[in-house]
C-alpha cells in the first residue's frame, strides 16, 4: 500500500491506543534495511513506522556528499523517503515515514529543511513527505526544549504531521546524541505537567511524547539498565489528575513512544505498553541481525566469498544480492519478533 496519508497514520496511532498495543518503529540506513522491515512487518501482518536518523540520512546520501546549501543530510533523508514512498506500494501494510533524533545543532541540517519540504508538497495539493518529525530536546534545559517544540508544533500540525518530543534524558549513545546513565533518566511528573502547559493536549497539534523512565540506547548486560515502566503510569495518572474535566475518559492522556527498548524483557515491554506506549524504536537489535547474517555467510563460505589461494571464489555467494536477501530475511524476522512483543503483529488493515 502507499505511504500512511497523515488522516491514515493518526487512525494507526488511535488503533493502537484503544487496542492496547504498539507498533515497531524501525530504523533503517539504507535500501536493504528499508526493504527487510517492509518484508518483516508483511509477514507478521502489522502496520509499522520506518524511520531515518541523522546519521542514516547521511548514509543515504553518499560519504563524498555535499550540498552547496549544506543540507546534504536532508537530501538524504529525502532520497530515503522516496525509496520508501516507490517500493512501499508493493505490500499489503500501512507504513509512516518518520525523521529520529534530531538534536538542537542538527536542526537547520536535518528536520527544518524536511518540513519546508513538506510544506511546499501540502502547499500543491500533496501530502508531507514524512508523517511524523521527533525534535530531541534532551540535551537542553526543559525551558528550551518546549520553547523549540512550541514553534515546531505549529508548522507540523499546519501540513498535518505529527511532532515527538523527548521529555527527559535516554543514556547511552545513538547517532552522536549521547547521555550519561544515571538519576536524569527518569522523567517527572511534574516535567510532564510543563509539558502540557507549553504543548496542550492536542488542541495545538498532535504530539507524542517520548518520557524516559531509565531507557537506555544499545545493548547492556543483565543490571546495568534498570527500566522502571510503571512511571509512566505515575506520569500519566499526575496529568489526568489535573486535567480530568478536559480529557474526560482518556486517562492516558499522553500518546507515549519508548526509546532505548533493546534488550527489555517481555514484561517491561507489556507493561510500558499497557501505560500508554504506542510507538517503540527498534535498531540495534535489528541492525545485529542484519549483520549477523551477512557474518554467518562470510564465516561458512570463506573459500567462497573470496578468491582463496589463487582460486576463483564463488560468484553465487560474494554477489551483494545472495548475502543481501540471506540478511533482508534475518532482519525481518526480528521485526516479526517485535511485532510479536508490542502486540501489533495481524492488526495490518483491522
Amino acid at each position: 500500500m502507499p505511504i500512511a496519508t497523515p488522516d491514515q497514520y493518526a487512525e494507526m496511532l488511535d488503533k493502537a491506543k484503544s487496542g492496547g498495543f504498539a507498533y515497531p518503529a524501525v530504523n533503517v540506513s539504507s535500501s536493504q534495511t528499508l526493504n527487510a522491515v517492509l518484508q518483516g512487518l508483511s509477514d507478521a501482518g502489522s502496520d509499522g513506522i520506518i524511520q531515518v536518523t541523522t546519521g542514516g540520512a547521511d548514509y543515504f546520501a553518499g560519504q563524498r556528499a555535499v550540498s552547496p546549501t549544506g543540507s546534504a543530510r536532508a537530501t538524504g533523508a529525502l532520497a530515503f523517503a522516496a525509496f520508501a514512498h516507490e517500493v512501499a506500494k508493493n505490500y499489503p501494510i500501512t507504513v509512516a515515514l518518520h525523521t529520529d533524533h534530531c538534536p538542537k545543532n542538527a536542526l537547520d541540517t536535518f528536520v527544518l529543511p524536511l518540513i519546508a519540504a513538506s510544506e511546499a508538497e501540502v502547499k500543491a495539493g500533496r501530502e508531507p513527505i514524512f508523517q511524523s518529525h521527533m525534535w530531541d530536546g534532551s540535551a537542553v534545559p526543559l525551558d528550551e526544549n518546549l520553547t523549540i517544540a512550541e514553534d515546531m508544533l505549529k508548522r507540523v500540525k499546519a501540513i498535518n504531521a505529527i511532532l515527538e518530543v523527548e521529555i527527559g534524558v535516554v543514556g547511552g549513545e545513538e547517532d552522536g546524541v549521547s547521555h550519561d546513565i544515571n538519576e536524569h533518566l527518569y522523567t517527572t511528573v511534574s516535567d510532564a505537567l510543563a509539558t502540557v502547559e507549553a504543548l496542550g493536549l492536542g488542541e495545538n497539534g498532535r504530539y507524542m511524547a517520548a518520557l524516559t523512565f531509565g531507557n537506555v540506547h544499545g545493548v547492556y548486560k543483565p543490571g546495568n539498565v534498570k527500566l522502571r515502566p510503571e512511571l509512566l503510569k505515575e506520569i500519566q495518572d499526575g496529568v489526568y489528575a489535573k486535567y480530568a474535566s478536559t480529557l474526560g475518559d482518556n486517562t492516558k492522556p499522553f500518546d507515549l513512544v519508548f526509546h532505548g527498548g533493546s534488550g527489555s524483557t517481555d514484561a517491561e515491554i507489556t507493561e510500558a505498553v499497557s501505560n500508554g506506549v504506542i510507538k517503540m524504536n527498534i535498531d540495534t537489535d535489528t541492525q545485529y541481525s542484519f549483520t549477523r547474517s551477512i557474518a554467518d555467510t562470510m564465516f561458512t563460505n570463506y573459500s567462497g566469498v573470496l578468491k582463496v589461494d589463487g582460486e576463483v571464489g564463488n560468484k553465487k555467494i560474494y554477489d551483494p544480492r545472495a548475502w543481501g536477501k540471506l540478511a533482508e530475511t534475518h532482519m525481518a524476522s526480528r521485526v516479526v519478533e517485535a511485532t510479536e512483543q508490542l502486540g501489533s503483529a495481524g492488526h495490518s488493515g483491522k
